[in-house]
């Protein structure tokens, strides 16, 4: 077996396990700490795939900054207090349900994939490098990039209101 092989399946188990780990954690802070190694080992696959600068990216984007949003989101509305609501078993029924349909399908749509056979074209620009990449994002893409900020401002401020205290009045 090759060492990159042998680093994708050690990478592989890594993700998976910390994925599981993050959704069926109960304390929210182990959950959010699961899901930084989680981002970290995926880019690690991104290093595999050689995009050094998608998965520093990845490092910066997901592992820094969206994971402060969300252990600050955490902190501040106080989630470890135990006065979780008791979920009636026909919604974990249903949930149970609409989970084992997605996974019959996903595996369905795997089983029933071919393979692209054929000649790859390649129109000789290194998207490796920023300075393409740059004009790429900002010429063609511009319109989806700048939805992205302004998705990332919305649930910003989202999370800012729900965690918002409201005054009792006496």
């Amino acid at each position: 077996m090759s060492t990159v092989l042998i680093i994708f399946c050690v990478l592989a188990a890594i993700t998976l396990s910390t994925a599981f780990l993050t959704v069926f954690s109960r304390n929210p802070i182990h959950s959010a700490l699961y899901l930084v190694i989680c981002f970290f080992s995926i880019a690690g696959h991104y290093l595999l795939l050689n995009s050094q600068f998608l998965a520093i990216v990845h490092v910066i984007v997901y592992s820094g900054a969206i994971m402060i949003l969300f252990l600050f989101t955490i902190m501040l509305m106080n989630l470890n207090e135990k006065k979780e609501v008791h979920r009636p078993r026909i919604t974990r029924l249903g949930a149970i349900v609409a989970f084992s349909l997605i996974c019959i399908v996903l595996i369905l749509i795997f089983i029933n994939s071919k393979p692209i056979v054929g000649e790859y074209t390649s129109t000789g620009q290194d998207y490796q490098s920023i300075k393409v990449l740059g004009k790429v994002l900002l010429n063609e893409y511009m319109v989806p990039f700048e939805f992205a900020s302004v998705l990332l401002l919305v649930a910003m401020i989202g999370a800012v209101l729900l965690s918002k205290k409201e005054k009792i009045e006496k």
